[in-house]
């Protein structure tokens, strides 16, 4: 490719103790724990709100946050819920329970509530939010792995801002990518790149003759078999999650997989949201002709963001495994621990595919009622980086595992993680990859955080001590 070099003057910013890339539901976590605790906060948002998947990208429902014995789920996301909860911004069959102690239960809510609420919550933390603005280069010192400023761009052009501290939460690893940091590509550095799906929102639906949970999961999957052999759809796809009900007259579909769509290139996603859309229109038809309580069912509106699963992760002090989850190992600079099943999609609409999916789900893979797994600090911090972390879907993980904790509430303590040990490090002068974690830890569990493991913690090089 030729190459065309840009020469401009480019002004600069305020300095910050904290740069935040990407508004997801890691990044305005990060945003809101590093604000309270009295930092100088830049939090930067491609769209025009916080909480990424579940406001723009309409995956408007929870993963299950608790174990059957307890919630694994603790500090800025559990404050999250309980608000959402307390101001009627739950589905309407949420209960106290659903979040705090059942095992496996979803927990919908209101798109709009929750946009509301992280503004209030990052406006009280002192979070200055760029909204409509993206990372997109950075100013690094690679000898010594340290982020010296960031360039953005908006409506207004171009800004180098300074800071003491980054997180990227980005999802696809967008700043950790500009500044060298060593990461793995699906596609790239694995066989397969894990199907996207554009999620939608519908109305008017009869809940009482559609049903709820497996009532409803089989309904709709007996009707799917129905379709698929009617050559009802454009694609053969076998898995359905099913629709959510997420208030009185709405609900949710993350339905109709985008096979092969490449997020780290634009083209796979430009082709892959129309395809989306397209196939929204399939399932609304779907639903109208086979699926009962569905023939007066409206379509409200696609997302503004393809759900990806599968991009860009790191290469980080450690890389949490299969092993590690399947062991319920907890380390001992745990700074979440959770309970989620392996969510790997099938690669592809072969009945192969399909049939190994169901193979691996039913060969309880994925740990049980009351256990729990630890996430170590060190997956959050890129190899040998001083002041950069990142904090969501980028994480380092191997695939399987990614797969468990690339959701909305783990994403979450990973990003009350992130921010409060960027700001430990701003005032320490602890580099992040050798940060005392002990003292990280104290921090996260006075803010809230359900650490029960790790009290206690001593200073260690980031997630190399584990205990089973």
């Amino acid at each position: 490719m030729k190459t065309f070099t840009l020469q401009r003057e480019v002004p600069v910013d305020k300095e910050y103790d904290l740069v935040v890339a990407g508004g997801g539901p890691a990044g305005a976590v990060a945003a809101i724990a590093a604000g309270r605790l009295g930092a100088k906060v830049l939090l930067v948002e491609s769209t025009g709100c916080m909480g990424g998947m579940g406001t723009s990208g309409l995956v408007t429902a929870f993963n299950p946050m608790a174990n059957g014995n307890e919630m694994m789920v603790g500090g800025v996301m559990r404050e999250i819920v309980e608000t959402l909860y307390r101001t009627g911004g739950l589905g309407p069959n949420v209960r106290p329970e659903t979040f705090n102690k059942l095992y496996g239960k979803w927990v919908p809510f209101n798109v709009e509530a929750y946009k509301h609420l992280l503004d209030q919550m990052a406006l009280a933390a002192g979070v200055e939010v760029r909204f409509f603005t993206r990372v997109i280069d950075a100013d690094v010192d690679k000898r010594n792995r340290h982020v010296n400023g960031v360039i953005i761009h908006n409506v207004e052009g171009y800004r180098f801002v300074p800071a003491k501290t980054f997180i990227d939460a980005t999802g696809d690893a967008i700043l950790a990518d500009l500044c060298g940091v060593e990461c793995r590509e699906a596609g790239r550095d694995t066989p397969h790149i894990m199907p996207a799906t554009l999620p939608s929102l519908f109305a008017n639906m009869d809940w009482n003759a559609l049903g709820s949970g497996d009532e409803a999961w089989h309904k709709e999957n007996n009707a799917l078999k129905k379709a698929l052999a009617d050559g009802h759809f454009t694609q053969y796809d076998r898995q359905l999650p099913g629709m959510f009900r997420v208030t009185g007259t709405v609900g949710f579909l993350n339905g109709g997989h985008l096979f092969n769509l490449n997020a780290l290139r634009n083209d796979s996603m430009s082709k892959g949201v129309m395809l989306g859309r397209r196939l929204a229109q399939e399932y609304l038809s779907f639903y109208r002709k086979y699926v009962p309580g569905c023939a007066n069912m409206e379509h409200v509106v696609t997302a503004s963001l393809i759900g990806v699963r599968e991009s860009r992760r790191i290469v980080g002090e450690y890389e949490l495994t299969v092993h590690d989850y399947q062991a319920r190992r907890h380390f001992d600079d745990d700074i979440g621990i959770f309970n989620n099943f392996i969510d790997i999609h099938p690669y592809d609409c072969t009945d192969e595919a399909y049939e190994q999916f169901c193979k691996e789900k039913s060969f309880g893979q994925s740990i049980g009622p009351g256990e729990s797994f630890g996430m170590p600090y060190g997956m959050l911090v890129p190899k040998g980086w001083s002041n950069l972390w990142v904090a969501g879907r980028c994480a380092s993980a191997d695939v399987q595992a990614h797969g468990v904790i690339r959701v909305q509430p783990s994403c979450a303590l990973m990003g009350q993680a992130a921010g409060t040990a960027a700001v430990q490090a701003s005032r320490s002068g602890e580099p992040a990859c050798d940060l005392n974690t002990g003292r990280l830890i104290d921090t996260l569990i006075n803010a809230g955080s359900h650490l029960p493991f790790s009290r206690g913690a001593t200073r260690t090089t980031a997630g190399v001590s584990a205990v089973a």
